[in-house]
């Protein structure tokens, strides 16, 4: 495992990263805003992975590492703040909706030309709409049981094939009633929930990187397109066409 750095928080930034771009392992002593136009971001921290995208914007408090990844051609702001905005959480990441105003606050704050003049009062502005946002987030929690570790690393070799829970305790010889019990207790969730998420994680990161909405359907486990548009409606508020859409690479 990579060496944690401690790297300066800046106050605002824009910079473009291409598909498969990794920022490794690092902390800040200061709280951080981050949101890309286009593609997928993805971040990892000791206590798991979140993920946003073009919707959504993710929220690292001050001193926890974490490592960024990026699917699809994005451009990604960053707005640092010191302390912390009312109502946000201190302790771990957090999803953000990003709506209308919100974007263009961030856009304009990390814009290299923004007039100084103007930056407190956005600033400000944006700090007052980000507790309003606080979502559910599309979130992956770190197995510690070596049963569970092994039970997660199997479903994530083959996602194309479903398997139900008992041919998965088969696979990593434990027993269903075990493996059942380690998915509620370690992820609050059961084996069906985590797979759900884990395929809509995928099935963001595919269609970031172009794949049509049948490929990814297939490629993540869905028996039919129509069945994966909607489970990903109801795990992310929107369809995959208008998600891919979204996340198209910037030019």
């Amino acid at each position: 495992m990579s060496e944690i750095r401690h790297l300066p928080l800046p106050s605002a930034m824009t910079e473009r990263r291409a598909g498969g771009d990794v920022i490794d392992r690092h902390v800040h002593n200061g709280h951080q805003l981050i949101y890309v136009t286009g593609g997928v971001l993805a971040i990892q921290t000791d206590r798991g992975a979140w993920v946003a995208s073009v919707q959504s914007a993710l929220w690292v408090p001050s001193g926890i590492w974490h490592e960024h990844r990026f699917y699809g051609h994005c451009e990604f702001h960053t707005v640092g703040f010191e302390t912390l905005p009312p109502h946000l959480p201190e302790d771990m990441p957090a999803i953000i909706t990003v709506e209308g105003l919100v974007r263009e606050l961030i856009v304009a704050i990390c814009a290299p030309d923004a007039p100084s003049a103007e930056i407190p009062a956005m600033r400000t502005l944006l700090s007052a709409r980000l507790r309003r946002g606080l979502a559910q987030p599309l979130m992956l929690p770190n197995a510690t049981d070596p049963r569970l570790v092994a039970a997660c690393a199997v479903v994530n070799s083959d996602l194309s094939r479903p398997r139900t829970l008992g041919q998965l305790a088969a696979e990593v010889n434990t027993s269903e009633r075990t493996l059942s019990r380690l998915f509620r207790s370690e992820f609050e969730m059961t084996y069906p929930q985590w797979r759900t998420k884990i395929r809509v994680f995928a099935a963001m990161v595919l269609l970031a990187d172009g794949a049509t909405v049948t490929h990814t359907a297939h490629a993540c486990g869905w028996a039919t397109a129509s069945a994966f548009v909607d489970a990903f409606r109801r795990a992310m508020g929107t369809t995959p066409g208008i998600h891919r859409l979204c996340a198209a690479p910037i030019r």
